[in-house]
């Protein structure tokens, strides 16, 4: 057994990061599947969340990601008010090399498996086609098209949730929500980013993109040919001068050793999983004087969105619940500032407590 082996089952069964119930290692080798299956918690309900598809460099970096995926959809399903526990899937490989419908099936039959612990969804690498093909073999699906019963595209409410975090930040530190002439910079305009540039452009914030393709910040600036304006890289990105709201949008370790230092913006808040690179980043952030909205808490609603598709999806009730997270940001910084802890300490405390509190129902 390796080193890194021993890592991850430290991880899972020590480490304070731990405490997962189950941990499936799936294998299909007609298709080539290779997937990890992580199960966090079910004491609010069936285990959400849902199924990246990455080239991982190692079947172990895909088993930690898989660890910290999940626990993090706990949390947020937690903050989120839904009766989900957390839960997550990981697909080692390119999908553009090696996605087939074959392999969607191979995983859907193992998630079916599962009866019903666990319900996935899209994430990185994965997309509403793709649910729609693991669906013919697992009812336990969701972002599945309208047109096979799902609601779509999730990414609508999950960019709609992270405006509300920065709405609730602004809010706080500056006394009025508006985002008007507020200068936010987004790393990331892809599935969820370019959806974010559409709310702030509405409002008449002043937005600067960053994103290694070049197609997608083209996209972006020949829709708005004012008001957005691209750098090279996210290097550059935090770097910016006049920076207030800073919007991490693509995967997830944004904030860390090397860049809280230089951040410029006075806010974090953005879209992407897993932004605190290590324990004590959000000390370093608080210490700096920036106010950090946590990830799993603002980018909720595309989580929201796929919970509702369970019960007969309505768009509606979902923006509605995806609104909320305003004021439970807004609340988190109340707890935060009462307890003289950082935003996301206060918000682990709060989704633990309501864990804790529905266990002994169950």
């Amino acid at each position: 057994m390796t080193d890194e082996s021993d890592g991850v089952l430290h991880t899972l069964f020590r480490s304070d990061q731990g405490g997962h119930e189950q941990v499936v290692l799936c294998q299909d080798r007609a298709s080539g599947l290779k997937a990890v299956i992580a199960l966090h918690s079910t004491a609010l309900g069936p285990a959400l969340g849902g199924t990246r598809f990455y080239p991982y460099a190692s079947e172990e970096e895909a088993v930690a990601d898989a660890l910290n995926l999940a626990r993090g959809m706990s949390y947020k399903n937690a903050m989120a008010g839904l009766d989900h526990g957390g839960g997550k899937a990981v697909i080692i490989g390119d999908p553009e090399r090696i996605k087939t419908e074959e392999l969607l099936l191979a995983y859907g039959r193992f998630v079916a498996s599962l009866g019903g612990r666990y319900v996935t969804a899209c994430d990185v690498g994965t997309y509403v086609a793709d649910m729609d093909v693991v669906a013919r073999e697992c009812r336990w699906t969701t972002g599945r098209s309208p047109e096979n019963g799902g609601a779509g595209d999730s990414s609508v409410l999950t960019s709609y949730g992270v405006y509300q975090g920065m709405r609730a930040a602004a809010q706080h530190l500056w006394g009025d929500p508006s985002l008007r002439d507020r200068k936010v910079g987004i790393a990331g305009v892809g599935k969820v980013g370019h959806h974010l540039v559409e709310h702030l452009r509405a409002e008449g914030a002043e937005v600067v993109i960053t994103d290694v393709r070049e197609d997608a910040v083209r996209r972006i600036l020949d829709r708005h040919p004012e008001g957005v304006s691209a750098v090279t890289d996210t290097e550059t990105l935090i770097r910016t001068e006049g920076l207030d709201i800073y919007a991490p949008c693509a995967l997830g370790g944004a904030l860390n050793d090397a860049t809280v230092p230089v951040l410029t913006a006075r806010v974090v808040c953005g879209a992407a999983n897993n932004q605190l690179a290590h324990p004590g980043v959000e000390k370093d952030l608080a210490d700096r004087g920036i106010l950090y909205a946590p990830d799993y808490v603002v980018n909720a609603g595309g989580v929201i969105q796929v919970a509702d598709e369970l019960h007969g999806f309505d768009f509606d009730r979902c923006k509605a619940k995806a609104s909320k997270i305003f004021d439970t940001t807004l609340a988190i910084f109340a707890r935060a500032k009462e307890d003289g802890i950082p935003p996301a300490a206060a918000a682990d405390r709060i989704a633990e407590q309501r864990m804790a509190e529905a266990r002994p129902q169950r």
